[in-house]
């Protein structure tokens, strides 16, 4: 397996930073429709000697979820796996939460030696801060609210029927992310990629090579599911990893450290070289440490320091 990284952001010092810890493979979110901006993301990238492996976030798929694209989206969704292919990055990731992004309640809960982490409580959720997601204007809410579970799976097969033929041409893999926090509806909008079973469904929605998992460990250990145990049933399907720990249940949990919450992470670690995981997994949400208090929560730089060093030597003691 392959140690990446979302760098925020992707700042020279950053690269090096992440260089220096080993780090091999970062991570781009969608830059837009021009193939050049990504190219040239890639060469810089590669001049700290780091690749670029993965594009996750702000994906033109809003209205896909919502069911009411025009065709316009689809064939964006389409330009960019062609120009991912002609870069050899080879794995996007996207998540089928319409209406809404991850969601947090909180950006400072308390973790070891006074770092601050994200938390999510159900009972304040109307008063939530959307992260990393623009929230929808009244009408793309409305709509949203309308989609019953079935909808939504009709539009995710839609999409795949529509993208997995050119993935596969290309050579690039499409991996799912968890609903987070992962709960049947979030706002009065349904989500249906909640449990293992919606995994289950996916992969026999679309048995594809180029239709796989991104398993936040997060996502599921929130499920209160067994880790190491689900690694193992979902198996060959997981393509890449969000390496990170929370410790509650889908209506209340918070971050922790990477060694600090309730999940065997060294177990976890076995399971992924016990599947033959062999693609990039990358720390998520860390804590935001001492002097970071400017910086994006669950995003700052110190904790990722810590996570890769933790990452690394999980690695090497299991062999992988």
């Amino acid at each position: 397996m392959r140690l990446g990284t979302v760098l925020t952001p992707i700042s020279d010092e950053n690269l090096q930073l992440a260089a220096q810890c080993g780090v091999t493979d970062v991570v781009h979110r969608y830059p837009g429709p021009d193939a050049a901006v990504l190219k040239k993301a890639q060469e810089r990238i590669a001049s700290f000697g780091l690749q670029l492996s993965v594009v996750e976030g702000y994906l033109p798929i809003e209205n896909i979820k919502l069911g009411v694209d025009d065709g316009t989206e689809v064939a964006a969704m389409k330009t960019l796996i062609r120009q991912m292919a002609d870069l050899d990055i080879r794995l996007l990731c996207y998540n089928f939460m319409a209406g809404t992004d991850w969601c947090r309640t909180r950006l400072d809960a308390p973790e070891r030696g006074g770092a601050k982490v994200t938390a999510f409580h159900l009972a304040d959720v109307e008063q939530a801060v959307l992260l990393g997601y623009k929230a929808p204007n009244s009408h793309f809410d409305e709509l949203a609210k309308r989609l019953t579970p079935e909808k939504l799976w009709e539009q995710l097969e839609r999409l795949l029927n529509e993208l997995l033929p050119v993935a596969e041409k290309c050579g690039v893999t499409l991996a799912m992310h968890p609903d987070d926090p992962p709960l049947p509806q979030l706002l009065g909008k349904p989500r249906i990629m909640h449990n293992v079973a919606g995994f289950e469904r996916l992969m026999q929605l679309a048995p594809s090579p180029s239709n796989a998992i991104c398993f936040c460990q997060g996502s599921f250990a929130t499920m209160n599911v067994d880790v190491p145990n689900t690694i193992r049933h979902l198996g060959k399907h997981i393509r890449y990893v969000h390496f990170r720990d929370v410790v509650g249940s889908p209506e209340s949990f918070a971050e922790t450290f990477h060694d600090n919450g309730p999940t065997d992470m060294a177990a976890a670690m076995r399971a992924y070289r016990e599947i033959g995981f062999r693609g990039p997994m990358r720390p998520d949400h860390v804590p935001q440490m001492v002097g970071e208090d400017d910086g994006e929560p669950g995003y700052t730089m110190l904790g990722r320091l810590f996570a890769y060093g933790y990452m690394r030597g999980l690695m090497h003691a299991s062999g992988c």
